[in-house]
This record gives C-alpha cells, sequence and structure tokens, in this order.
C-alpha cells in the first residue's frame, strides 16, 4: 500500500494544501480522476445533507487524507473528532459507501500540532510586554475552573450557541469574530465564555486570554483614570488575543467607559483578535448603547441560548447528580425538572436542596422527600417576582440584624454569615447576575461567588444553617414575612 497523501478540499490535486499542512507521501498527480470525483462527490453528499451551520462549524473542515485508496478524514481536535462521529457517523458512511463505492467505511485521525493552521495574528508585530508576577496571577484565575465544554450539558436550546463557541475555541480569530452570545440569565452564557477559555489555553498554551466581567472592566477603567496610567489599562485589554466580555449589556449609561470600550474592541478587531460577548438581550435592544458599537456586535456571529427543554433540564441534573452524596432517582430528576422550567441556577440549586438535606439526615432520596423539601417551589396563582432588597431585608430580620448591617463593612460573626446566606440566596431566587449582586451588597462579584460557593458547602454539613436557609426560602417564596414557626 502506497504512503498516504493530501490535496486540498477544494476537491482537487490543485496542490493548495492548507497553511500549516504537510504534505505527505510524493507524487500527487498519481492519484486518480476517479478518486478525485469521488471525494468531490462525498463532499456534495454531506453538505446537501446538514444545515448551512453544521457544514461550515463541522464537516467542512475534515481533511483528506489517501492511504492508496483508503480514505483518512483528519479533524482539527480531538473534541471535533467525537463530535463528528457521534452526530454525523452514519451520514459520513452512507456518503462514503455512496461516493466511493465501496462497503467499507473511512478511517479517523486528529490533526497533529505541525498540521494545524496557526491562529490569526495582527500584521504587524508588537512587541509583548515582560509578564509580572501580577500578569502570571491573573492570567491563572480570570476563569473559572468549573465551567468547561466537557461540564456544558447540550440540547435543542443552546446546541448552536455551543457549535459557533467550539469553533472559535479551536481557531480563534479565524471564523465568528466577534461571536455575541445573548439570553436571559442563568442559561450558560458565563459557561460558555470560560469554556471557550479554557479550550483555547488547551491548545495554544501560549495565548492570552482574559476573561471579565463588565463589572471589572468599568472597575479597571475607573482605577486607570484615578492613578493616571490609562496605558496600563490599554496594555490590560488591548494585549490579549482572546477576550471574554460577559454582561455587556451593564455598559449602558455609562459613557465613558463605553468610549474606551469602543476603541478596545477597534483595537482588537484590527489586530484579528478573537472577542466573545454575552448580553441578556439582542443587541439592538441595548436601547442606550451608540449605533456604531451596536452595529460592530453584529459583524460577526449573533446566537442565542433560550431556555432548556425537558430534556435538557433532567440531563443538566443528571450530570450535576453524579457529584451527589447518595444516588438520586431519576424520577426526583424528573420532579425538579418539571418545577423550573427557564433557570439553570435555579435547577441546580433545586438539587443541592434535596441532596443536603438527604446528606443533614443521611437518608436515601426519593420523591416524597422531593416534593416536600421544595414544596416551596410549587407554582402558585400569583407568583410575586423577588428583588435583591426583599432577600437582603427578610435574611436581616432572621438573624437579628438591619439591611444596613448586612450592607455594612463589617466581618464581625455571624453577621457575615447572613451577608453571605443573603448573597446566596440573591443568586438562587433571582435573575440577578453575579455583579448585579455585588452592587447591591456594595462587593465585587468574587466575593459574591465565594459566598455562594462556601453556602453551598455549608448546607451539606451544617443542619442549622440547613434549616435556616430552607425556611428562609420558604418565607420568600411565600412572600417575603418571616415564619414564627
Amino acid at each position: 500500500m502506497g504512503r498516504a497523501t493530501r490535496f486540498h478540499r477544494c476537491g482537487t490535486f490543485c496542490g493548495q494544501l492548507r497553511p500549516g499542512l504537510r504534505r505527505r507521501g510524493e507524487g500527487l498527480t498519481q492519484q486518480t480522476a476517479h478518486t478525485t470525483d469521488s471525494w468531490i462527490s462525498f463532499r456534495e453528499t454531506l453538505r446537501g445533507a446538514v444545515s448551512k451551520s453544521n457544514w461550515e462549524t463541522w464537516l467542512s473542515r475534515l481533511e483528506p487524507e489517501f492511504d492508496g485508496d483508503r480514505l483518512i478524514l483528519v479533524a482539527p481536535s480531538e473534541f471535533h473528532l467525537r463530535w463528528v462521529k457521534d452526530k454525523h457517523g452514519e451520514l459520513i458512511n452512507h456518503a462514503y459507501r455512496t461516493a466511493f463505492q465501496t462497503d467499507g467505511t473511512p478511517d479517523f485521525r486528529v490533526a497533529t500540532a505541525a498540521e494545524l493552521p496557526e491562529p490569526v495574528v495582527e500584521t504587524v508585530p508588537v512587541p509583548e510586554p515582560t509578564p509580572t508576577p501580577a500578569d502570571l496571577a491573573s492570567r491563572e484565575n480570570s476563569l473559572i475552573p468549573r465551567y468547561r465544554f466537557e461540564s456544558f450539558v447540550v440540547g435543542q436550546s443552546n446546541r448552536f450557541a455551543w457549535a459557533a463557541a467550539m469553533a472559535v475555541a479551536e481557531q480563534p480569530g479565524a471564523h465568528y469574530n466577534p461571536l455575541f452570545i445573548y439570553g436571559g440569565a442563568g442559561l450558560g452564557k458565563t459557561h460558555l465564555l470560560n469554556a471557550v477559555g479554557h479550550q483555547v489555553l488547551e491548545m495554544y498554551p501560549d495565548l492570552v486570554v482574559r476573561y471579565v466581567t463588565s463589572e471589572q472592566f468599568l472597575n479597571d477603567f475607573i482605577d486607570s483614570i484615578r492613578r493616571k496610567r490609562p496605558d496600563d489599562f490599554k496594555a490590560r485589554y488591548r494585549n490579549v488575543d482572546v477576550l471574554l466580555l460577559d454582561d455587556v449589556q451593564f455598559f449602558e449609561g455609562k459613557e465613558e467607559t463605553l468610549e474606551e470600550f469602543f476603541h478596545t474592541f477597534n483595537a482588537l478587531y484590527m489586530a484579528g483578535k478573537q472577542m466573545v460577548i454575552s448580553s441578556d438581550r439582542h443587541p439592538r435592544n441595548l436601547s442606550s448603547l451608540e449605533d456604531r458599537l451596536r452595529s460592530r456586535f453584529e459583524w460577526g456571529l449573533l446566537t442565542d441560548i433560550q431556555p432548556p427543554d425537558v430534556e435538557t433540564r433532567i440531563a443538566i441534573l443528571k450530570r450535576n447528580a453524579e457529584f451527589a452524596p447518595r444516588p438520586v432517582p431519576y424520577e426526583v430528576l424528573e420532579y425538579i425538572a418539571t418545577l423550573v422550567s427557564d433557570n439553570i441556577r435555579e435547577l441546580e440549586g433545586a438539587l443541592t436542596r434535596v441532596t443536603a438535606w438527604s446528606a443533614l439526615n443521611r437518608r436515601d432520596i426519593d420523591l416524597e422527600t422531593a416534593m416536600r423539601v421544595l414544596s416551596d417551589m410549587v407554582p402558585n396563582d400569583e407568583p410575586t417576582p423577588l428583588s435583591a432588597d426583599t432577600i437582603i431585608r427578610t435574611t436581616a430580620q432572621a438573624y437579628g440584624f438591619t439591611s444596613e448591617d448586612l450592607l455594612s463593612a463589617s466581618r464581625r460573626q455571624p453577621l457575615v454569615l447572613a451577608r453571605q446566606i443573603a448573597m446566596y440566596l440573591c443568586r438562587e431566587l433571582t435573575d440577578l447576575s453575579l455583579p448585579k449582586i455585588g452592587e447591591r451588597f456594595n462587593r465585587d462579584h468574587t466575593t459574591v461567588l465565594h459566598s455562594v460557593e462556601k453556602v453551598k458547602r455549608i448546607l451539606r454539613s451544617d443542619r442549622a444553617v440547613f434549616d435556616r436557609v430552607n425556611q428562609l426560602t420558604q418565607d420568600l417564596r411565600k412572600g417575603g414575612g418571616i415564619s414564627t414557626a
């Protein structure tokens, strides 16, 4: 059998190999016209059988390689290969048998690092500043560790956004720039942004990735003005290869910040750097943003995330239940999925309450237990929206403090615990983002995230705290009064 050879994916042996690919074997002109025609037919069959987005994102990026008469399809990454074989394996086999008139199936492999195209780089080289310890720490801590593609549950409501994010992560700057993801609170936008960052760093460790919330961008900008060091701010946000900006809607009404972000956007775009931006609504509905900025958001790809269907909600719960201290029956997952339909955070919070109750009482989880623990979540005829002020006031009263105490800078106990519980309840019972919750408590979003995670851990080990939080949750859902029971 001859040595493997490769030709351009246009379908002819034109010699136009994709940049970065190495020619394996010699004598491309010896390939038969029959093989060329078969490859063209194979590609056209695939193209006609899938949507445009699936073709451009997944199937068109499979490169051909021949080892004699044997076709080898080369994928740009292991994840890409798994996805294609899982979602389109039968279609690929059928197209191969039809086009190549054989009973066999094609082989697959992942491209080597030398065969992958280089990420898009700026045309005019700019000297990279020597990283300081602070820079290195920022690189390490900007991304949320648990938000990766592997832990993102894909369903019909988020499949296109996920596919676009994967394409961006595999070849930053080459596909959709900017990628603009919009949707309601708690649907997975932050997860996808962080997943892009992690995937880019795994594939291209030397690239500089920065994940930032709109609040952090604003605070850094204000700090640069206060310290009279605008160049430091520009270096921080313009000397990156991938910028991940979360909750851009909070820039509304902040004119100086918008002006600075406009220039940052232009600098990164002109340099071919990748941007992924999230918002709670479509750019055209960001009414207070200037047209010049809103139009730039639409230069790349806009994709939304819808509330998950019941199958996706159950899949999300199953993924989370894998880490529960005790097994969670399917009927319990199904019940929880029917209670929460439009917010993944609230969905996961309901499961946390059930598993925490089980761990504290050392009892197995069953449907009756779940129904009792989550009785306050059963919808009533007149649901009352909860505000952060109501949660702060109710939590403060339950612990014998005032709202002003919870919002103060005091670090004494049990005030700190009460404050953390109020933050946790704001996260679980409202659609407020981390920056918005932090704004209500006069703290930044990282403090809120730390508090939420800490309360989740305490709920599994401290019965008194669990009972208090559970009672507060029920009281708040019923109208914000404190139970005297």
